[in-house]
């Protein structure tokens, strides 16, 4: 009852800010209480094309994992709206409705760039709910939605986010992790070019000084792929580090215990270097599950396109096993993913496939002066054991896997999914 009518008040202010017609829906909040098995189309549509998010922060809301679904799928339009213009998309507006101390939120909260403080002081130590209970705090909460009302319209019309395809919610994870996976890291390495070491012939265009500057889907997007990749990890509550394969290459040994799981972004064009070739090649015969390849491959880029099944051949001559490793995601992931969407749908799959294999190898090795550590057991809903079941499995995205399905032939039937048959293919 209490947010219903914060959301009629947001929503009034809102009309009066604007010059939206009268009737119109100047917001959207979902009413439905569900059970985590559904996702109602109007909410999906609401995420696809709405111009601002207001999440409502208490503990209960980040304890949520829909919550986290719903954040998750409307941050990922910011990130790739952020790709595309080279510009910070800040398009997601908090509201305290119970206060949370800052060591209760989840990394993709915590990173959000708000003063608080501007709605006034009695909002920050009491949040809206307590202010829209008590009469004697009936000023206070007024001023608190008014400049509530007053932030969003002046997003709303700053950013100007795009709209997508609405996502399938069976697919997409929660941005505030699992409760148990307070700071998770994870690494991303790129092996690539730079601009000063390019093939002969190879257009300079998509590269930089380093290997994190690559950026294969130019002119489209205007981020490098490290960066874009960076900020799809982080929204699914993980922080970052980030290095060239090339300063990296000399340190992977798998005789040492894994310390977080790895995505590895390869550059096809990375094998027209015999040295790179061969670190690559060196690379693959580790047995190091717990790092999945991302092969971004752009078809507008004419050179790559002439020379896509040579270079797609040799790279899978090079890395059969990383290229072949995992579940149907990872191998998607490897035989090249076309655009920025693709990698944003596509990309979680991947991370969640290595986090698993990491947690499965990390309980291998003993710690230093004892024995293997047992592996810990997984928790089913409201705490009983055995885990849950595991969720529908999703088709392969738009364009996913398209490059080289003639190559895809070679895996069609292949059985060495390292998660098949264990518990750690679904959800814990």
């Amino acid at each position: 009852m209490w947010v219903e009518r914060l959301f009629r008040d947001l929503c009034s202010h809102v009309m009066a800010l604007t010059d939206l017609p009268a009737g119109s829906d100047a917001g959207f909040m979902d009413r439905e209480i569900r059970s985590g098995e559904g996702w109602s189309e109007r909410l999906g549509a609401a995420l696809a094309t709405c111009r601002v998010f207001v999440p409502l922060f208490s503990p209960r809301y980040f304890a949520s994992e829909m919550c986290g679904k719903e954040w998750f799928a409307f941050a990922q339009r910011a990130i790739q709206h952020g790709a595309v213009s080279n510009q910070p998309a800040e398009a997601i507006v908090p509201a305290l409705w119970v206060p949370v101390p800052p060591s209760q939120l989840p990394g993709p909260a915590e990173r959000l760039q708000f003063n608080h403080n501007t709605f006034g002081e009695r909002y920050v130590t009491d949040g809206l709910y307590g202010l829209i209970k008590l009469r004697g705090y009936a000023e206070q909460y007024e001023r608190a939605v008014y400049e509530l009302a007053k932030r969003i319209v002046r997003v709303a019309e700053t950013v100007r986010l795009e709209a997508v395809r609405p996502v399938d919610y069976r697919v997409v994870p929660s941005a505030f992790g699992r409760p148990s996976s307070a700071a998770r890291t994870l690494h991303v390495t790129v092996a690539a070019a730079s601009r000063h070491d390019l093939p002969d012939g190879r257009s300079p265009e998509y590269y930089g000084d380093s290997a994190l500057d690559w950026n294969p889907y130019h002119p489209a997007s205007q981020r490098p792929i490290a960066y874009v990749a960076e900020d799809l990890v982080r929204n699914l509550n993980y922080q970052t580090t980030m290095s060239s394969f090339d300063d990296e290459a000399g340190h992977f040994d798998s005789k040492q215990p894994p310390t977080r799981p790895e995505i590895l972004i390869v550059d096809r064009w990375a094998v027209e270097d015999e040295q790179r070739r061969q670190r690559l090649a060196s690379f693959d015969q580790e047995s190091r599950p717990w790092i999945n390849v991302v092969v971004p491959w752009n078809r507008y880029d004419h050179q790559s396109r002439a020379k896509e099944n040579e270079l797609a051949n040799r790279l899978e001559d090079t890395m059969p096993v990383k290229m072949g490793q995992g579940r149907a995601a990872c191998r998607a992931a490897a035989n090249g993913v076309a655009n920025m969407e693709t990698l944003g749908q596509i990309l979680p799959q991947v991370v969640e496939a290595a986090a698993q294999q990491f947690l499965r190898h990390a309980q291998v090795y003993p710690p230093a002066g004892g024995t293997p550590t047992e592996r810990p057991r997984l928790l089913g809903p409201m705490g009983m054991s055995g885990p849950p079941a595991p969720p529908p499995r999703a088709p392969f995205p738009p364009d996913v896997g398209q490059a080289g399905n003639e190559r895809q032939g070679r895996h069609a039937t292949d059985d060495t999914d390292n998660d098949r048959g264990d518990t750690d293919d679904s959800e814990s």
